[in-house]
């Protein structure tokens, strides 16, 4: 691959299969839902096309089947602009799949399969070495298998790559090596929650957890508090800065954490020396864009649909 990358997003695809209802079904229960739509999603395909739509040069490393649903895929990632230099496709699993459930409140129940994502390995990686070496920002998650981001990680940091860590969905015994990868360790009160074993139900307790996070190695930690904003620490200076966010009316929270994720990955590629805080503080904005619109990437703004002063 010639053409030079800001971003490579090494990580998942899913397709969503979506059912809007007035409310989640209990155990057991059957319910009319009033909707149903399939989506684009996978947490590692959604940070590359928010990046992608904000005006960054992306690719992704990732893994589909050789189905109906990986052809769309690759298909989805072409009409966002995505190189799909390292999109690989395999007979031996399905593309991944999410079934999504979500209430009138915007909030949502998901049951994901990783199929081919799991597939992915270090023979990919290695395919993907130039890009991984010559990208200014690599972006990781935990939909893939763990190694495979921690050698992706690995590699950014022996090359000078700036690395953005998403440690989702979280497990509890983290190597301790993605901490000291990651350059910003960005993550969810749930997922703070699940690493460091503390609740985080406030601003003050996201910035005693972010603390912990920064012992353990991180250079950067952003914690997301969905209406709340996010809370931002860095190790020059680990005193926690509450980054508040515009208030909204939520109508689909699906994908949120991606779209922030997403423009951090823009705004550390193109803006390099703007203070982390501001960085996170647009990654907000976008964000909270995302949400008034139901879908996942279909929720996501381009630049063209955003205040000239964020660029």
């Amino acid at each position: 691959m010639t053409e030079e990358v800001d971003i490579v997003v090494v990580g998942s695809c899913m397709t969503d299969l979506v059912s809007q209802a007035p409310r989640l079904p209990r155990a057991g229960e059957t319910i009319h839902g009033h909707k149903f739509f399939i989506g684009f999603g996978g947490k590692g395909a959604n940070q590359c096309v928010q990046a992608a739509r904000l005006g960054a040069k992306t690719a992704m490393v990732c893994k589909v089947g050789n189905d109906f649903f990986g052809n769309s895929y690759i298909q989805n990632f072409k009409d966002n602009g995505v190189s799909t230099a390292f999109v690989e496709q395999t007979s031996e699993a399905a593309t991944g799949a999410a079934s999504i459930i979500v209430n009138a409140a915007g909030e949502n129940a998901i049951v994901i399969v990783a199929g081919a994502n799991m597939l992915l390995g270090a023979e990919e990686l290695q395919r993907a070495q130039r890009a991984l070496g010559g990208a200014k920002v690599l972006v990781c998650q935990l939909e893939v298998s763990p190694d495979v981001s921690l050698q992706a990680l690995r590699t950014a940091r022996q090359n000078h790559v700036k690395t953005i860590f998403n440690p989702a969905p979280a497990i509890p015994d983290l190597h301790a090596d993605f901490y000291r990868a990651s350059d910003i360790f960005c993550c969810n009160e749930s997922e703070a929650e699940l690493l460091t074993g503390e609740g985080v139900a406030s601003v003050e307790e996201a910035g005693r957890v972010g603390r912990e996070l920064l012992r353990r190695g991180c250079a950067s930690v952003v914690i997301t508090l969905g209406p709340q904003g996010c809370v931002v620490l860095q190790n020059t200076h680990p005193e926690p800065k509450h980054v508040p966010t515009s208030q909204v009316t939520a109508r689909d929270t699906t994908g949120a954490g991606d779209s922030f994720i997403g423009a951090l990955a823009f705004y550390t590629a193109h803006y390099p020396t703007m203070p982390l805080e501001e960085m996170a503080r647009r990654a907000n904005i976008i964000a909270a864009v995302s949400v008034q619109t139901v879908g996942t990437q279909s929720s996501y703004p381009f630049k063209k649909d955003l205040p000239p002063e964020l660029f």
